[in-house]
C-alpha cells in the first residue's frame, strides 16, 4: 500500500534509491589458439542512506516509486528529513524475496510510521490533528539485486491537497511543544462540509482548525449511522472548551467513511473556528 488516506487527506509513501556504478567485464583476447572466459560481471550495492539528511523533494517527487534526488544542506529550505534507516528483511522460510514484493514492503509501510510517533514525540491525538506525515523508501530491485538491503523514513509535512510545506526548526521530538503543534497543526480555509473548505497546514491561512479526535475501536467498519453520531458530544465539548461564549459557538465533525477505515483511519476529526 502506498497511500494512507486521511478525511481528504494523502500520508505519501514511495520507493526511492540513488543510481549504483555496475563494473564491466573484462576479457581480452590471447595470442593463442583459445581466449579466456570472461570475468563474471559485479555490481556495487548503492551506500546507506545516511540518517538526518534533508531533501528538497516536490510532491510528485515524494508520491514516485523511485527518486535521485540528492541530499541538501538541512539549513537550506528543505521539505523531507530521513528519521531513521534500517536493514530490510528480504528472507522469509530460507526463500529470498523481492524488494518490491508485499511482504518486504508491508515492513516499511508498519516500521516507519512507529517510528515516526518516537521521533516527533506528542501525544497520539497531537500527531493525528498534525500535518506531519511519514514516507518510506527502499532501494531498486536492480540496487537491491546488486546487495543493497535497507529502508529510509523519511518526515514531511502536507501544506495541502498534493502539496509539501517547507521544514524548518528542530523536528525531533517537536509535536511535545504547543509552537510545534501550532506550526504543523491541521486546519481548514473555511467551515468543514461548506464548498470553500479546504485542509491546510496552520501555517498557511486558514478560519478553521482540527481541535480533537473521536476515537473508535479497531475492527470491522461500525457502519454509517454510528460514526456520524459518535461526534455530537465530544466536539461540542472541544470546541466549548476553547471557545470566548461557551453558550454561543461554532462546531464541526468529520467522521471516517468506509474507504478511509479501511486504510486505517479509525476515527473522526473535530473543528472549532480558529
Amino acid at each position: 500500500m502506498r497511500r494512507l488516506l486521511l478525511p481528504l487527506l494523502v500520508a505519501v509513501a514511495a520507493l526511492t534509491a540513488c543510481t549504483d556504478a555496475d563494473g564491466k567485464p573484462s576479457a581480452e583476447p590471447t595470442p593463442t589458439a583459445s581466449t579466456s572466459a570472461p570475468a563474471p560481471p559485479t555490481a556495487t550495492a548503492v551506500p546507506v542512506p545516511e540518517n538526518r539528511a534533508c531533501y528538497d523533494l516536490g510532491y510528485d517527487q515524494a508520491v514516485a516509486p523511485t527518486s535521485d534526488a540528492d541530499p541538501v544542506d538541512c539549513q537550506a529550505d528543505h521539505t523531507s528529513m530521513t528519521f531513521a534507516v534500517g536493514r530490510l528483511d528480504t528472507v522469509v522460510d530460507g526463500h529470498l524475496l523481492a524488494v518490491d514484493s508485499g511482504h518486504v514492503q508491508a515492513q516499511v509501510a508498519e516500521t516507519c510510521p512507529g517510528r515516526m510517533a518516537d521521533f516527533v514525540g506528542g501525544t497520539r491525538e497531537a500527531r493525528r490533528l498534525s500535518m506531519l506525515r511519514a514516507v518510506w523508501f527502499t532501494p531498486t530491485v536492480e540496487e537491491s539485486d546488486a546487495g543493497a538491503s535497507w529502508y529510509r523514513c523519511d518526515l514531511t509535512a502536507l501544506a495541502g491537497d498534493e502539496k509539501l510545506a517547507p521544514l524548518t526548526g528542530r523536528l525531533a521530538r517537536v509535536l511535545d511543544k504547543p509552537e510545534g503543534q501550532e506550526r504543523y497543526g491541521m486546519c481548514g480555509t473555511a467551515e468543514p462540509g461548506t464548498p470553500d473548505f479546504a485542509r491546510v497546514i496552520c501555517s498557511e491561512r486558514h478560519s478553521w482548525r482540527a481541535v480533537a479526535t473521536v476515537p473508535f475501536r479497531p475492527g470491522a467498519y461500525p457502519g454509517l449511522e454510528k460514526v456520524r453520531g459518535a461526534g455530537d458530544t465530544p466536539c461540542q465539548d472541544a470546541a466549548r472548551a476553547i471557545a470566548d461564549d461557551t453558550l454561543n459557538f461554532r462546531w464541526g465533525y468529520e467522521w471516517p467513511t468506509a474507504e478511509q477505515w479501511a486504510a486505517g483511519q479509525t476515527y473522526g476529526l473535530c473543528w472549532a473556528p480558529d
